[in-house]
């Protein structure tokens, strides 16, 4: 089975149904299918082959929707970029994916015009709105999102098949140790698997209206758009959780079964009075990214009687890769579960062994979730996918380091590297670096997790100024601010005069964590 599968089968047997409701827009799975249909002709007939990869840099709309599924049945990779990412990660991505196209917000592309020059591979440029360039570049196409669909009008049906199930599906760009991303790469087999052992132990069905806040951009969000058209069910699509209290009418009104959250989203939620809705139509709530703090777990429970309450451990290597069933949350409420449906996970030493109950060791896994890789980067690849225990088999050494109990349940530790989770995204604290030495005051930063309540972690930079450098941590954040997204922008800036250095001269970054701690 293929991805775009989900959306034709569902379409197939529930024309008429409504699949996806974003503001005041309300489309059927008909609708859907044929705008799908279209914009894949076109894609097809601009020059996309099979395999390209077609970059996505839209925000949670209708429009971000119908492109995944028309890249997918045009034969190639979608990736999506955060509609938040600044023009020079934009352009690494597509150069590192070498992206035959871009979709996304025209005015947005329009002030774009020095990443045509910059991005030698991409030869579509598609605008949603109006067109992407004033005029067009002898290198490359710029073409309006609207005028395709409806050069394409006739196209009901969707074209050939190109791919098999083991041919990539997407990219999923996320943040890497040396500070640029890295792509996971995803086939279509993975993702169909992960999708489906997902929907298998949540019980969702064709009756369910799934509210999504979560950029899709966020592996997370995506995945809400795949199981709910898998399934038949109804998509309600919003950009953020920055109205809580619009986003909770809406759930009133659309009558939502299921709603995928993070640990920052159940903090608003725990803090607004929920007494005036009606939320008895709720039949599910999963939390992953950050693990939930037990005394949350409880109180989501009192405020949402009527749902399931599902904590889960994931990664987007392979998407998930555990949840703790809801029955078993007065019973081990720190625990993040069992290995999903179709899975195998197991705890190893240093030496690859398995260990026993009660040991600490790194979490691995074994199934057809996980990733085939990291795009062009086989060193990287290599330290995450080893072989397994079985010939002629890899496994995904995660990078986590877990224990489980006697009876299997699984309880995480910590984080053998140190990549931040904040706000359920990953954040590279390289990354951030870069940008604060890019400052012509700083000479020296290092950037950190601290514990936080709403947001799991917070992104912490220590900075020390350069001898003639005049700055406020202010200044640092402003220019944080201009150049990172904003996830990734430090919520506390910290000038010190030194920071501690290891034997090797290197900024001693344990050092700074257990002090913040």
């Amino acid at each position: 089975m293929q991805l775009e599968e989900f959306l034709e089968r569902s379409a197939a047997r529930l024309p008429d149904k409504t699949a996806l409701v974003c503001g005041a827009r309300r489309l059927t799975y008909g609708e859907v299918e044929a705008q799908a249909n279209r914009l894949a002709h076109a894609l097809i007939a601009l020059g996309v082959e099979r395999g390209d990869r077609v970059a996505i840099h839209l925000d949670n709309d209708v429009e971000a929707v119908v492109a995944i599924f028309a890249t997918l049945k045009a034969g190639a990779v979608f990736l999506m970029v955060n509609p938040t990412t600044k023009a020079d990660k934009l352009a690494y991505i597509l150069n590192n994916s070498r992206a035959a196209a871009l979709i996304g917000p025209g005015r947005k592309l329009r002030a774009l015009d020095p990443l045509w020059s910059q991005t030698p591979h991409l030869r579509i440029a598609t605008g949603v709105g109006e067109p992407p360039a004033a005029a067009n570049d002898a290198r490359k196409k710029f073409v309006l999102f609207e005028e395709q669909l409806a050069l394409f009008a006739d196209r009901a049906m969707p074209p050939a098949k190109r791919c098999i199930d083991i041919d990539l599906a997407a990219l999923i760009y996320t943040s890497g140790s040396t500070g640029n991303p890295k792509g996971v790469m995803l086939t279509h087999l993975n993702m169909v698997a992960a999708a489906t052992s997902i929907t298998t132990y949540l019980e969702m069905r064709e009756e369910d209206v799934v509210a999504n806040v979560l950029p899709i951009s966020f592996d997370y969000g995506l995945y809400q758009v795949l199981m709910t058209f898998k399934l038949g069910g109804a998509l309600v699509l919003e950009k953020s959780f920055a109205f809580p209290h619009a986003i909770l009418e809406t759930i009133v009104r659309e009558r939502v079964t299921g709603f995928p959250i993070v640990p920052t989203i159940a903090a608003i939620l725990l803090q607004t009075d929920l007494s005036k809705y009606d939320l008895s139509a709720l039949r599910f709530l999963t939390n992953t990214a950050a693990a939930l703090p037990t005394e949350h777990i409880q109180r989501l429970r009192g405020l949402f009687p009527s749902a399931r309450l599902f904590s889960m451990y994931g990664l987007t290597e392979c998407k998930r890769v555990s949840y703790l069933p809801p029955e078993q949350l007065d019973i081990r409420p720190d625990s993040v579960g069992r290995g999903m449906p179709n899975e195998e996970v197991y705890i190893i030493d240093e030496q690859g062994h398995r260990v026993g109950p009660g040991v600490v060791g790194e979490l691995v896994v074994r199934g057809a979730n996980v990733m085939k890789g990291y795009w062009e980067l086989p060193e990287a690849t290599a330290e995450r996918l080893k072989p397994g225990p079985l010939p002629n088999e890899m496994v995904l050494h995660t990078g986590d380091l877990f224990r489980a109990d006697d009876e299997g349940w699984l309880y995480f530790v910590g984080r053998k590297d140190d990549i931040i989770k904040s706000r359920g995204e990953k954040v590279s604290p390289k990354e951030v670096e870069n940008v604060l030495h890019s400052h012509p005051a700083v000479a020296e930063a290092a950037v950190i997790g601290v514990p936080d309540a709403i947001l799991g972690q917070a992104v912490k930079a220590l900075v020390v100024l350069s001898a003639e450098g005049t700055a406020t941590e202010r200044d640092l954040l402003k220019h944080c601010a201009r150049h990172l997204e904003d996830f990734m922008v430090p919520k506390h800036i910290e000038i010190r005069d030194s920071l501690p250095k290891t034997g090797n001269g290197k900024i001693d970054k344990r050092t700074l964590a257990a002090a913040e701690a």
